[in-house]
């Protein structure tokens, strides 16, 4: 069974554009989405899961679903830790057509015997406005892939969907139209948005991307809807993962979303950035212990 999903003001305060003048703002084209629209920051909650606010969300899981027994090991380890949403990909947009392409609605049926082994509501990926409603019957979050992210027919359908979407920003996309890509969203009707940076293409090739971490707190001022992280598919390497959640939490970020799989080395797709379930458990140490210092709180471990 689904989560409910409701969008809920924040509490927690954040550099507001409204603090300008009314004479001095020039109204943006992501109307819905600035925050002269609305000034207190939007937190989204999936069941007893918020994205936003003190807490700092941590999103966790494999790539991809690659079988029953890979999504529910991966599942339980992420949710002892302390993750608050299960990720998986059952749809894989991969840049060449003989790379693996996920389960598809078989991998849907894994992620939802995995919610209902944990209890973790499930994010994962719609690349095909056809494909809406049966990815809508299975997950409590949608996402919209870095590929996606001005396709604009797809985000106008997402926004008569009565679920949160997680939009990830282009490779390269600027941040008027990462926030123009969210106004599709909100404009069509759904007001549970949440912006995924997972960085951009560069010059650079000592990283998969550049994970953009100045685009956060450009964001906070401009936009009231939660914004996470996600340092996996930006550095493409387990070994950097670690820091840059640190200093996703240290920016202001909302929560992150990494690569988790019980065994990385036999991983199907990107088991090079995944972490392993040691390294993830002291990220999540880690993250508890610094939480407080900027405000913020993270899951504690799971008894279950």
């Amino acid at each position: 069974m689904n989560a409910n999903c409701e969008v809920i003001p924040a509490q927690r305060t954040a550099p507001s554009i409204v603090d300008v003048p009314l004479e001095e703002r020039r109204f943006p084209a992501y109307r819905l989405a600035s925050r002269m629209t609305r000034s207190s920051s939007t937190v989204v909650r999936v069941g007893d899961a918020l994205i936003g606010g003190h807490r700092f969300a941590v999103i966790a899981g494999p790539c991809s679903v690659e079988s029953e027994e890979q999504i529910i090991a991966t599942a339980q380890v992420v949710k002892q830790a302390g993750a608050s949403f299960l990720r998986g990909g059952a749809f894989k947009p991969r840049t060449s057509p003989y790379s693996w392409q996920g389960l598809q609605e078989h991998g849907l049926k894994l992620l939802a015997a995995a919610r209902a082994a944990t209890g973790l509501p499930v994010v994962t990926e719609v690349m095909d406005s056809e494909d809406i409603s049966m990815v809508a019957a299975y997950a409590d979050v949608l996402q919209v892939g870095t590929r996606n992210s001005q396709n604009f027919s797809l985000l106008r359908k997402l926004g008569s969907v009565n679920k949160p979407i997680l939009l990830k920003r282009g490779l390269m996309t600027t941040l008027d139209e990462f926030l123009l890509a969210a106004e599709y969203i909100l404009a069509a009707g759904n007001e549970q948005v949440i912006l995924c940076e997972r960085g951009i293409r560069t010059f650079e090739t000592a990283t998969r991307n550049t994970l953009d971490l100045s685009a956060i707190p450009i964001l906070q001022e401009r936009t009231h809807l939660p914004i996470i992280v996600d340092p996996s598919h930006a550095v493409g390497n387990s070994r950097y993962v670690a820091p840059m959640v640190r200093a996703a939490l240290a920016v202001g970020a909302d929560g992150i979303m990494v690569e988790v799989h019980v065994d990385p080395e036999k991983a199907l797709c990107d088991g090079a950035q995944s972490l392993g379930p040691a390294l993830f458990g002291e990220l999540m140490d880690d993250l508890r212990s610094m939480a407080p210092v900027f405000d913020r709180e993270v899951r504690s471990p799971s008894s279950r």
